[in-house]
């Protein structure tokens, strides 16, 4: 029997060479900011888990009992039969929590991005995309048949020019991160709106590293600059900051009603156990009741972002928050650079292309409030050492 896409061992092995292959492990999470990797026990610096939220006892009990009272699986799509109390509950808590008139569940990140994008613009229509957004962004305006246009945010004239030649477009959306993954750097959201009001277009926003961990209220990014009542659309998940899975919108009872009947992978997916929404709803109340938790994490921020700098440890200066990358340019150097650091106790993520641009291969950090100071020092120790900094 001839063996199937015999090309597929030979582009692997290109991929080997050039540092870009990817490996599988098994990683068991543990509380209070660490996991187990091989049998080792490590301070886990790749994990979106911002505020401790995925293991907190609450959390956990919450998504037992829902477990005890509903079956493991939705068994249904949301719109067929799939729509639980559970979900009614954390769509009505991410609501109160967003400020807005309703909200719909997605079963990933991904989904909701992906699905919000194709049910807002066609073929009639311009959409604007940021270069440095999330896979799930760009997906979402490449598979929306829209004409694609990019820019970068740090390059503002090229969006203004696009926006300018595009008058005759139906519909123009603008579709950014708040926070962007893999460079931690804040998208410049008064910019942006001012430009959309400008040019009578829209814009949507993905707050996946703003929930929970920008704002007043933790609502994000979008709080924090004032700009909420300015971007018609806000996409968010549950799979970092709020510790569980999935994504939302949450917007004007318009906006949720046409993503009921228009968004394809809400549709047509499963909906979400359960015991995950009862966990997400106990994890937003958390957010909601205890600020602490997001101070925590701007205080570790900051600690690992002082000493880093007095070790002349180079790291993107634009970035803020829990996210630091630390750029090294070489893929083979980066994945070196992270096998070292597991060796002195810290899992932190080795990022290549193609998740980051050709030439851009980094370490990235990603903090957390459940990091305590052995954690941070342990950190900022082996870093030093790997990094040979003189």
């Amino acid at each position: 029997m001839p063996t199937p896409f015999p090309w597929m061992s030979a582009e692997l092995a290109a991929l080997e060479s050039a540092g870009l292959r990817r490996g599988r492990r098994e990683t068991r999470p543990l509380f209070g900011g660490a996991c187990e990797i091989d049998g080792r026990r490590l301070w886990n610096f790749a994990s979106n888990d911002y505020l401790g939220l995925a293991g907190d006892p609450r959390v956990v009990d919450a998504a037992q009992t829902a477990l005890a009272e509903a079956s493991v699986g939705a068994s249904a799509s949301a719109l067929v039969a799939g729509r639980t109390p559970w979900h009614v509950r954390l769509e009505q808590a991410l609501a109160r929590f967003e400020g807005q008139e309703a909200a719909i569940l997605f079963p990933t990140g991904y989904a909701a991005n992906v699905g919000t994008i194709a049910a807002l613009v066609d073929e009639s229509d311009v959409v604007f995309c940021d270069r440095l957004n999330h896979a799930s962004l760009i997906d979402g305006c490449r598979l929306s048949g829209a004409k694609l246009r990019v820019f970068r945010h740090s390059e503002l004239e090229t969006l203004e020019r696009e926006l300018h030649k595009a008058a005759t477009f139906r519909r123009r959306l603008i579709v950014t991160d708040a926070i962007f993954s893999m460079d931690g750097d804040v998208a410049p959201l008064r910019e942006l709106c001012g430009l959309a009001e400008r040019f009578e277009a829209d814009v949507l926003v993905d707050e996946a590293h703003g929930t929970g961990v920008f704002g007043e209220q933790g609502r994000g990014v979008c709080e924090q600059l004032c700009v909420e009542d300015r971007v018609a659309v806000r996409v968010g998940t549950l799979s970092k900051a709020i510790g569980t899975l999935g994504g939302f919108v949450a917007g004007p009872q318009s906006l949720v009603d046409w993503l009921w009947n228009k968004a394809r992978p809400q549709v047509f997916s499963t909906a979400l156990p359960p015991a995950i929404c009862a966990a997400a709803v106990t994890a937003i109340e958390i957010i909601r009741s205890e600020p602490e938790r997001r101070s925590k994490l701007w205080q570790n921020s900051d600690f690992v972002r002082r000493e880093l700098a007095q070790l002349k440890i180079d790291v993107s200066l634009d970035s803020v928050g829990p996210i630091i990358p630390i750029p090294l340019g070489d893929p083979d150097a980066a994945v070196a650079a992270q096998r070292k650091l597991e060796e002195r106790g810290c899992l932190v993520a080795a990022i290549r292309p193609p998740t980051v641009p050709q030439g851009t291969s980094r370490l990235r950090i990603s903090l957390s409030a459940a990091h305590d100071e052995l954690a941070l020092k342990t950190l900022v120790a082996a870093l030093l050492e790997v990094l040979s900094v003189p």
